[in-house]
Formats: structure tokens, C-alpha cells, sequence
């Protein structure tokens, strides 16, 4: 098949996996990396998820391949975001850990502290710009197109909470923000795009 770099020709990889497994691991770990992240953090939940047992940082170590220090990193991060838990196994001294499995509570989580930090920090620059286009004497198109960046992104940033609280994204008020005709709305009293 073509596109899938990652398989391997027999039936056991490099990993120590079986070629199915490996196949599992390494398709979530190339989505999450697209996403932004690093490859080994979905291919750890991954594997966590579709084993379905707890597994220590040393099985977890041996199954994908991974140093003790790449594991430790990769769990921390892991635990911060909500994506998997370590839980204690009677009779057991080492700690394991588990994939988290409810999505919404998972993308949820990685959503506030990502993308509703990174927009609110855009609201906040687009705002100063603004004020900083007027002072400079920028004219009223300009100052009028900031307004309506910042008002796109405050709609993009309401959409999420949204999204967050409901599951449902709508984002049909972003729709035509940039591209109304710039007429009336460059001095708006309230400082905002009509």
C-alpha cells in the first residue's frame, strides 16, 4: 500500500510489536503528530488503549521501542493533558498507567489549555494593534480591518467554548466577518465591527 512508510515486510517490527499492533500504534501516533504533536505521545495512548491493561513504564518502554527517559517525558506530558492516568495495581510496587478513553474530556482538555490560550492571547495582540493603528494615524480601513480580525478570532474563541460545553462546533457567524464590505463599520462607537 502505498503512503504507509511505517509497515513493515514481515510480521514482527522494529518495536517488538506484532505488524498489527505496530500498525494501530503508528497511525494514531502520525494523526497526532499532524495535529502538532510528537508522534510518540499518540503512539504511547495507543498502545495503552488498545491493550486495555495497565502497563508499566518499562512494558510501555519495551512495546514502542523507547527510552526510560522518552517514556517518562512522554507520560508526564501525557498525564498533564488528561490523556492517560497512572493508577496502582495491587501487589504491585511499580506504577502503571492507563489511556484515557472518554474523547470528549480528553480533546476537551487539550483544546482549553492549546487553542483557547493561543486565541485569547490574538484577541488581546489584535486589541493593542488596533489601538496602536489609530494612534499612529493608520485610517479608518485599516483600523476597521484589525477590528474585524479581532472579531473573527473572538468568534472563532466563543465557537470553542461552545464546542467545549456542547460538542458542537458552529462557526457560521465567522462565515462573513473578513469579507462584508468595509462602509460603515470602520468607526463603530463601541470599538467593535457591526
Amino acid at each position: 500500500m502505498k503512503g504507509l512508510t511505517y509497515r513493515a515486510p514481515d510480521t514482527d517490527t522494529d518495536d517488538g510489536l506484532p505488524l498489527w499492533q505496530s500498525l494501530v500504534v503508528n497511525a494514531v501516533g502520525q494523526v497526532i503528530e499532524f495535529w502538532g504533536f510528537k508522534r510518540n505521545h499518540g503512539r504511547l495512548w495507543a498502545l495503552l488503549y488498545l491493550r486495555g491493561v495497565p502497563m508499566t513504564a518499562a512494558q510501555l518502554q519495551d512495546g514502542l521501542d523507547l527510552s526510560k527517559g522518552a517514556v517518562s517525558m512522554i507520560t508526564r506530558d501525557l498525564e498533564q493533558w488528561g490523556i492517560v492516568r497512572r493508577v496502582r495495581v495491587p501487589g504491585e510496587s511499580a506504577s502503571h498507567f492507563v489511556a484515557e478513553v472518554e474523547f470528549m474530556r480528553m480533546i476537551g482538555r487539550v483544546l482549553r489549555e492549546r487553542e483557547m490560550t493561543l486565541l485569547e492571547h490574538v484577541v488581546e495582540d489584535l486589541a493593542d494593534a488596533e489601538v496602536m493603528a489609530r494612534e499612529d494615524d493608520a485610517g479608518p480601513e485599516v483600523v476597521a480591518r484589525i477590528r474585524r480580525m479581532k472579531t473573527l478570532a473572538s468568534v472563532v474563541r466563543q465557537a470553542l467554548e461552545l464546542f467545549l460545553k456542547t460538542a458542537r462546533l458552529d462557526i457560521g457567524d465567522a462565515r462573513d466577518v473578513l469579507s462584508t464590505p468595509l462602509g460603515g463599520d470602520a468607526e463603530s462607537p463601541e470599538g467593535e465591527a457591526r
